[in-house]
């Protein structure tokens, strides 16, 4: 029928408009897909930067580390010829180094302390006797406070007895002059007939070793993720 068929300008204008809506809608896709592919990008080149970023802090970090640990070396080389520490050593065969781990050793080892103080510090003194030493009665590591940070305590408890003051005044002078720190909490000094009884509370330090290894680190793909 005459009316069903388009005249040649209204065709051209309904393919035109066909055309226009198919690149209309390719462009839509291609400037979709361009979005997509510039965040990635983005995304991407941030992440390769924090990459970056943490390893040239460890390179910092280990060329700092490798500086140090030179100094180190050194200082303790001048330590092992220290005259002061040479004449205190328990025993002429050993490294004047073993002083510095006797006067605060690394582990928490009560059976060694009390051993220390029989064999070193209770020992030897003419007329005084040992009557009682507990060491760690409570079984537990003291709290540190602020002049001890780091630092773990080992108490005990001393129960001496001996027939002069002088006596006991020594062995006090031989907890002073130990190399190994040790701090006293209180002494009581009872006199009887014929003796001194001496009751005392103290405790030693230690000092957990640090322990120094290489770890690793996960850098989030996405910046504050986990």
């Amino acid at each position: 029928m005459p009316s069903q068929i388009l005249s040649p300008k209204r065709k051209a204008i309904s393919d035109s408009s066909r055309a226009m809506f198919i690149w209309i809608a390719a462009m839509s896709a291609v400037v979709g897909v361009c979005a997509v592919v510039a965040i990635f990008l983005a995304r991407q080149i941030e992440f390769k930067g924090r990459v970056v970023g943490e390893m040239t802090k460890t390179a910092d970090t280990l060329a700092k580390n490798n500086k140090v640990a030179k100094e180190l070396t050194s200082n303790v080389g001048v330590l092992e010829t220290n005259a002061s520490l040479n004449s205190i050593k328990a025993n002429s065969d050993e490294n004047a180094l073993q002083v510095v781990l006797d006067a605060l050793p690394a582990d928490r080892n009560p059976l060694a302390l009390g051993a220390s103080l029989q064999q070193s510090l209770l020992s030897g003194i003419d007329g005084l006797s040992v009557e009682s030493l507990t060491v760690d009665p409570e079984g537990e590591k003291s709290e540190d406070n602020a002049d001890t940070k780091d630092r773990g305590k080992i108490n005990f408890d001393l129960q001496v007895s001996a027939s002069k003051a002088n006596t006991i005044k020594e062995m006090l002078v031989r907890f002073e002059k130990s190399i190994r720190v040790i701090d006293i909490d209180s002494v009581v000094i009872e006199r009887g007939d014929d003796r001194y009884l001496a009751t005392i509370k103290g405790h030693a330090y230690y000092q957990p070793a640090k322990e120094v290894s290489l770890g690793q680190k996960t850098v989030p793909a996405q910046k504050g993720g986990r």
